[in-house]
């Protein structure tokens, strides 16, 4: 049975930890063999959010399969003493895989093990985190990021995204769809997906038909979807299906795909893809289409 252990800092984030946690106990309820284990320094640990939570005091033996979780915290806070950072390391060393969630990535940091490889941390605090740790590669704006088995990530909402993460890569995608959708996530978010992005953007209505089809998008942005997939997703008419979705997000299907294509793009060039290479990974035959776009946006000059 593969444990979870999750360090707890004082001043902890509640949903830093019960995310991720929420994650593993439904894959535990589905048949995946997780334990999840909760230690500090001391057995009462306050959280911002003013509900205490308690720890153990003493680690568990932990081998290679088992994975620690470094929730965030709003600091200053206390951070563990040297045996912890030592701990984490040994962890690492031995084969084991560490995240850190927000602000754990400091944690990770202090303990050395974010020199040399990419990281990030919620879009707020990123500069801070790059000039304390100059030896590490801070990602901007990445929903998280894995690098030799050290996975940090934004925050919040986003640890559910590395413990699915985690899963996919330990169970397979199938396993983590399960975990997701028992979850009621409407999707398994992609690492390099922008912190604050268009699928966030247009996801404050309450039409639920417009959602199922906004999953739909989300998920297959790359490829062609005719108007008729949509209609046929939303039990719909293609007409009121183009209604529905201009109400409740402001544009067309199509215009919100073609955003998605453009964001995800973006984000490809900036990681030293050229716009030929981005063009295909979104779902376009050649670059025209997508030097077009980016021109009309006024993006970065093309590669």
């Amino acid at each position: 049975m593969a444990r979870v252990v999750f360090l707890l800092i004082p001043s902890i984030h509640l949903l830093d930890v019960a995310g991720p946690a929420q994650v593993f106990s439904t894959a535990a309820d589905l048949g995946h063999t997780y334990k999840l284990v909760y230690v500090s320094a001391e057995q009462d640990v306050a959280t911002v959010q003013g509900l205490p939570l308690r720890a153990q005091t003493q680690w568990p033996e932990l081998d290679a399969d088992d994975l620690i979780v470094v929730p965030g915290w709003r600091g200053p806070v206390r951070m563990p003493d040297a045996g912890t950072f030592a701990r984490l390391r040994d962890h690492h060393a031995t084969g084991g895989t560490l995240a850190g969630v927000c602000a754990g990535a400091d944690a990770l940091g202090r303990a050395g093990l974010l020199d040399g490889r990419r990281c990030t941390t919620h879009h707020t605090v990123q500069d801070e985190l790059a000039r304390l740790y100059p030896k590490a590669h801070v990602v901007r704006d990445a929903l998280y990021v894995a690098d030799e088995r050290v996975v940090t990530s934004a925050g919040v909402a986003s640890g559910i995204d590395v413990a699915l993460h985690l899963l996919s890569v330990r169970h397979g995608p199938r396993a983590a769809g399960q975990v997701a959708r028992t979850m009621v996530v409407h999707a398994h978010r992609d690492g390099a997906a922008r912190q604050i992005s268009m699928m966030f953007r247009h996801r404050s209505h309450v039409d639920e038909t417009v959602h199922r089809v906004q999953d739909l998008i989300d998920t297959r942005f790359t490829e062609r979807l005719p108007l008729s997939l949509l209609a046929r997703t939303a039990s719909c008419s293609e007409r009121t299906v183009t209604r529905l979705f201009r109400d409740a997000t402001g544009m067309t299907p199509l215009a919100y795909q073609t955003v998605l294509r453009l964001e995800r793009a973006e984000h490809l060039i900036t990681q030293g893809a050229t716009t030929e290479t981005a063009a295909r990974d979104v779902g376009y035959e050649d670059a025209r289409m997508l030097r077009r776009l980016r021109a009309r946006t006024g993006a970065r000059a093309t590669r």
